[in-house]
């Protein structure tokens, strides 16, 4: 095990970028770093996931999970703005999801992409300041999402207490979750 760099408050989200640099989130420090395969490492975002007035009440107010599309954008789980976000070449945001029925969502962690485009995330309420008694919560439950390019959101599963990590096998015939809070830690195999 090599250490690449140090000083962070807490990291998440690693993605390694089409041109080879590995980037990654500080959730607690509201940035996106990113990490050149010479060493150099500089902020790619500040205010990465969230810039409200009230920020201070916030424990993880930036961006958690990244992951790349197959066209090479970077799709960014911002946990205080409580979206998916997708940089454009342009460098501008594109919005790919933030609600559910109408209903915001709790504050998106983790994603990955399938090979058919569709993205798939956990949501579950780690970045709201009040986690699931904050009044600024509305749905009712933590979730496992797909998004697909068309824009539509479909619920995967909502019986999990904290899902967080995701990732599909080789073969993408199975998605692992990870499920996490204080008193349960398990991994859920769909």
């Amino acid at each position: 095990v090599h250490k690449l760099a140090e000083g962070f408050r807490f990291t998440e989200g690693p993605a390694w970028s089409p041109d080879g640099a590995l980037l990654f989130s500080d959730p607690n420090a509201n940035r996106i770093y990113r990490y050149e395969p010479d060493g150099t490492l500089t902020v790619f975002r500040e205010s990465s996931g969230y810039s409200g007035a009230d920020f201070a009440s916030y424990r993880q107010p930036g961006s958690n999970g990244l992951a790349f599309d197959a066209s090479g954008r970077l799709t960014v789980c911002e946990h205080g703005r409580r979206r998916i976000t997708r940089v454009e070449p342009d460098g501008t945001l594109q919005v790919l999801a933030d609600r559910y029925q109408g209903r915001r969502l709790n504050s998106p962690n983790d994603l990955v992409y399938r090979s058919d485009g569709s993205l798939y995330f956990t949501d579950p309420v780690f970045g709201l300041p009040g986690l699931g008694d904050d009044p600024r919560r509305e749905l009712p439950f933590c979730g496992v999402f797909r998004w697909t390019p068309d824009g539509e959101v479909t619920l995967l599963a909502s019986d999990l207490r904290g899902p967080n990590g995701i990732a599909f096998s080789p073969d993408e015939r199975v998605l692992y979750v990870g499920d996490w809070d204080d008193d349960h830690k398990a991994v859920m195999r769909y």
